[in-house]
């Protein structure tokens, strides 16, 4: 079987994402797409965590080592400080939806590559629009250049309110530090308090 080119593997991915009516039909078409190449050398796809429709997503940038072992985003000891965080604004797993650019772990954890983000981006967009969210957070650079179609680095891009348009609906989307830089940067954390302090507001009608 030949690997597709990045722009077939987009539209044959295209056409696949747009096929499904539910959440359980797109993990399912993930589950058999072969356009993405790091599939083949992870152990599990790793979809999304936390309730199938909330006013809130966050989108990181890939699975890591025990996401990848169990089979589900943010997991790990980022995924750990990510629910701390979410805490500290009244937020539990349940009100939110959590997912990465790409579905699979790059090997040795590095960034994903443009063409492993854009033969995962129909199915980003398509789970986008089933569950509906009312505010994207991008967690780290490479999800917010992703997600926002920007090519500036997280410390600009950080802490502003920008509308994206994704499957013809456009959404209110803001970028925020990913919580393993926050591990390796414990002085960082006061920026995104700052980003969390402004998501609480957003969510709560006071923004």
């Amino acid at each position: 079987q030949t690997r597709l080119a990045a722009s077939d593997a987009d539209s044959e991915g295209r056409r696949i994402a747009r096929s499904t009516n539910s959440l359980g039909e797109l993990e399912a078409a993930l589950a058999r797409f072969d356009g993405c190449t790091l599939k083949a050398t992870a152990k599990n796809l790793c979809f999304y965590r936390g309730a199938p429709s909330a006013p809130l997503m966050l989108i990181g940038e890939a699975p890591g080592r025990e996401e990848d072992l169990e089979g589900k985003p943010f997991v790990g000891r980022a995924g750990q400080l990510l629910d701390k965080m979410l805490a500290a604004i009244g937020l539990a797993e349940a009100d939110v939806h959590i997912t990465n650019i790409v579905y699979w772990r790059p090997p040795g954890n590095r960034t994903p590559t443009p063409q492993e983000a854009i033969a995962c981006r129909p199915f980003l967009e398509r789970q986008i629009e089933l569950v509906k969210p009312r505010l994207i957070v991008a967690l780290g650079g490479a999800a917010a250049k992703e997600v926002l179609n920007v090519s500036e680095g997280i410390m600009r891009l950080r802490g502003k309110w920008r509308a994206v348009t994704i499957g013809g609906t456009t959404l209110t989307a803001l970028a925020t530090l990913h919580p393993a830089y926050l591990l390796r940067t414990p002085a960082a954390k006061q920026l995104a308090w700052l980003d969390l302090l402004q998501i609480r507001a957003r969510l709560s009608g006071d923004a």
